[in-house]
């Protein structure tokens, strides 16, 4: 496989994606599939936003660049990427640009009631950030419904097991083949 592959896992907030993005990783461990995780929120929790970038895209495309390089001279040529906003089409430049033109993208779109991930968020948050996320959730499930392209996978995470879930973005790769249990 000369161009890398990246499994892009988005959703709003309280969706899972963390949670499947590590057993997504875990299946494809069991089944010596060789690959990196990345949890995009950390790419760039800088304060305050680089001057001129708001929303720290600049800073989150160098940080994808430098760890992917480093994975690359390892030998490492698929990507798990979680982040809310990642399935949006303005998100493939960034993907192209950090790992090279040619790399296959793989968009899955988590989903789940406004209930179900409030009800998560509640169970998740501690600190002051709840109503934060409970707002922004709503609003970016309805951008994501609306705006992600057409061969985005859709998986529903209402009262399912992450496991399940799980087994269902890796079908979606084509990375192995997973048996149900």
């Amino acid at each position: 496989m000369d161009h890398g592959e990246v499994l892009l896992i988005g959703g709003r907030a309280g969706v899972g994606k963390t949670t499947v993005g590590w057993e997504v990783s875990a299946l494809l461990r069991s089944t010596a599939v060789a690959h990196a995780i990345i949890d995009g929120d950390f790419m760039g929790q800088v304060h305050p936003a680089p001057e001129g970038d708001p929303h720290r895209a600049e800073i989150t495309e160098r940080n994808l660049t430098a760890v992917w390089a480093n994975f690359t001279q390892r030998g490492y040529r698929r990507l798990i990427y979680t982040n809310t906003l990642s399935v949006l089409p303005e998100a493939t430049g960034m993907f192209e640009r950090a790992m090279g033109n040619g790399v296959r993208i793989i968009r899955v779109l988590l989903i789940a009631s406004d209930a179900t991930a409030h009800e998560r968020l509640e169970g998740r948050e501690r600190g002051s950030e709840l109503e934060h996320e409970l707002e922004g959730g709503i609003r970016k499930a309805r951008l994501l419904d609306q705006r992600a392209p057409e061969d985005t996978v859709r998986v529903v995470t209402d009262g399912r097991l992450v496991g399940d879930i799980a087994r269902e973005v890796v079908a979606a790769t084509g990375w192995t083949t997973i048996v149900s249990s």
